[in-house]
């Protein structure tokens, strides 16, 4: 049972949102149904960050509880970056029976940095399956101790390397269509540590400047990172294009988001350097 405040009526309605006429069953399958129809259907995205940023809004960063991502997906179709994404998925695993768990992870964006990722794993069949909530794999990824495994798909697809103890999961992003890696750092993480690494990111993160936007539409997926539009075919070839204001409301709109969500979404602000590095210094 989860301890956030996620219950069976909300959940009920997630579930036909998401195209369920009855709860899939805590196996294998019913986590690759799920998951599918998720990844297809709830976006990773900043959009109600930018607002609630720009607007100087007190209060917890949107979609840190799950009730709160999921009521704002149900209405305007927004969905949230990793943190609050991997919550509400782990939220609505757990609700179903499934043994989730939160993972903490680092985006190997450059050396020495602390965890900066959230991520959802479920134990099945005596394994650990990674279902993450941001990178948007599209089927449960195994992770196994001793080998390579993958899930193999033009657009989506990802690999995960066994290190050390942990894995080294490799992916596609809007921003890095060279590919980025993930080391999964710890497969126990908690609601408590999800919350107080939300909310690190209020100060600075690549998502507090400018629209990013990551999901699938059939074969495909749709994005948006630092002023342009990304979309990875299922040939796996990546078109890039400049994102005006009317371009950004199209994607918005065939993303699934309300208009109104979409009308109240800020002007992109340039990406400043992260406090501490040697380009914020110089800047001085």
């Amino acid at each position: 049972m989860t301890s956030l405040a996620f219950g069976s009526p909300l959940r009920d309605r997630v579930l036909e949102k998401l195209g369920f006429a009855a709860a899939p069953p805590p196996d294998l399958a019913g986590l690759a149904a799920l998951y599918a129809r998720w990844c297809q259907r709830v976006p990773f995205d900043n959009v109600r960050k930018l607002i609630h940023l720009r607007s100087g809004t007190p209060g917890p960063l949107p979609g840190d509880a799950a009730a709160d991502f999921f009521g704002a997906w149900l209405a305007q179709g927004t969905g949230g970056t990793c943190w609050a994404g991997s919550g509400a998925l782990c939220a609505l695993l757990e609700s179903l029976g499934f043994a989730a768990r939160r993972g903490i992870a680092t985006m190997l964006v450059a050396p020495d940095l602390p965890p900066n990722h959230g991520t959802v794993s479920v134990q099945l069949e005596g394994a650990s399956w990674l279902v993450d909530a941001s990178m948007s794999h599209g089927e449960p990824l195994r992770l196994d101790p001793a080998r390579e495994t993958t899930v193999a798909h033009a657009a989506w697809g990802v690999v995960a390397r066994p290190l050390a103890g942990t894995w080294i999961v490799r992916l596609r992003a809007p921003h890095r269509l060279d590919g980025i890696d993930c080391r999964i750092e710890s497969l126990a993480g908690s609601a408590a540590e999800f919350a107080v690494l939300h909310e690190r990111t209020r100060s600075w993160s690549p998502f507090n400047y400018s629209l990013y936007l990551r999901v699938l539409r059939d074969d495909r997926v749709i994005g948006a990172a630092f002023g342009q539009r990304v979309e990875i075919r299922d040939s796996g070839a990546a078109v890039v294009t400049p994102l005006d204001v009317p371009g950004r409301l199209r994607l918005l709109e065939e993303a699934g988001f309300s208009a109104e969500i979409a009308a109240r979404l800020p002007d992109d602000l340039p990406l400043p350097s992260p406090p501490g590095s040697r380009s914020a210094e110089r800047a001085q």
